[in-house]
């Protein structure tokens, strides 16, 4: 590596803005983040819809709050119908 050209790289504290605070390295001074993994939806578990124009409840009206589950519940039924049913 060259001498002289390479930032000064600082033990810093990143702040969350949900309020969540860990050191690590940086070559900035100061380090403010918007989102982290003690808060972000992924991480988390809980999804937030952000729904402009009712496309969500648009498609749910459309095809229903489908799960796995209840296809295969369906399919079960629909099967166990066509088998009582005399030909």
């Amino acid at each position: 590596m060259k001498p002289g050209i390479h930032p000064e790289y600082h033990e810093v504290t990143a702040h969350c803005a949900c309020g969540a605070t860990w050191t690590t390295r940086s070559t900035k001074k100061d380090v403010h983040l918007d989102i982290c993994n003690n808060c972000h939806p992924f991480f988390t578990g809980r999804q937030k819809l952000i729904d402009t124009e009712g496309r969500v409840d648009r498609f749910n009206k459309k095809f229903g709050a489908q799960t796995s589950e209840a296809l295969k519940a369906a399919a079960k039924a629909k099967k166990a119908s066509k088998a009582s049913k005399p030909s």
